[in-house]
């Protein structure tokens, strides 16, 4: 039984304004890491059920966007999708190499050797953490991240399709371009676009040495830091770029601005065979 579209969160619109309005839109993103020293090994422990200790990891990341409604910049040259879909689906974008990729993806797929051969899948439970300075609100998103990597148009990618679809809301169809050809709406474009998105620095610290690996080692062939790339498809930096989608489950948001009365709002994600609501409950801030 297919899940019918999830609605319209009714947190979306006060986040997004809060986030396009800072200077800078970042936010802390927390995962789990696991203490064992072989990842497979943790790996391995968890889907035994047997107990694996864990420690916090917090990192700030940039917020991208919501997914499938990547902003207008015209800096961007990469070929756009059509304004097909909403979502209340946040994005960042990640090096796949990094720690946080085996923190959040922790199932057998995700211990990937080299980890860049990684390919889109399903994460665990994450937070993130967004202060909005200028309108005095603290959010926090609890939900469940994916990845989308360079197989997601793969047969073995349907299952993140399939998760990721019910959040995709049809705008109204005068918000579609015209023509058949602009109304088709492609996963691999929209990975694309977002790796356009980035500064050509940005996007070649998709060829730095691997993160966190010590100095003392060779980078490997083709990396190194101060790298620019123009090309969209350039092979080294686009087989270690991934884009983490966070579907939010709870969304706790906290109002400060009236010194004499602060607000707080909890919404929960519902959901009752194939279908989601949201529900929303006051709380003492």
């Amino acid at each position: 039984m297919s899940r019918l579209p999830v609605p319209l969160a009714p947190w979306r619109a006060a986040l997004v304004s809060h986030l396009e309005a800072m200077d800078s839109p970042t936010f802390v993103l927390s995962s789990l890491h696991h203490e064992l020293d072989d990842a497979a090994t943790a790996s391995t422990a968890q889907w035994k059920g047997e107990t694996a200790a864990y420690s916090p990891r917090a990192r700030t990341v940039v917020y991208r966007g919501m997914w499938a409604g990547l902003t207008s910049n015209p800096r961007n040259p990469a070929p756009r999708n059509p304004n097909t879909y909403q979502t209340d689906l946040l994005t960042i974008t990640t090096d796949v190499r990094m720690e946080k990729v085996s923190e959040m993806f922790t199932g057998p797929r995700a211990f990937a050797s080299p980890p860049e051969t990684l390919a889109s899948c399903a994460g665990g439970p994450v937070e993130g953490v967004i202060w909005a300075a200028h309108a005095t609100t603290q959010w926090r998103i609890r939900g469940r991240v994916y990845m989308v990597g360079p197989d997601i148009n793969s047969d073995a990618a349907q299952p993140v399709r399939q998760a990721l679809e019910p959040y995709m809301r049809r705008q109204h169809a005068g918000n579609i371009q015209a023509g058949a050809e602009a109304n088709t709406w492609e996963w691999a474009r929209e990975l694309t676009a977002h790796f356009g998105n980035l500064s050509p620095v940005m996007r070649g610290s998709f060829r730095n040495p691997p993160p966190g690996t010590p100095i003392s080692q060779p980078p490997g062939p083709g990396l190194g830091l101060g790298q620019k790339v123009e090309n969209l498809h350039d092979e080294v930096a686009r087989r270690n770029f991934r884009v983490l989608v966070i579907v939010p489950e709870q969304v706790d948001q906290v109002d400060l601005s009236d010194p004499d009365r602060g607000r707080r709002w909890r919404y929960d994600l519902v959901t009752t065979g194939n279908e989601a609501t949201w529900t929303i409950t006051e709380l003492w801030p």
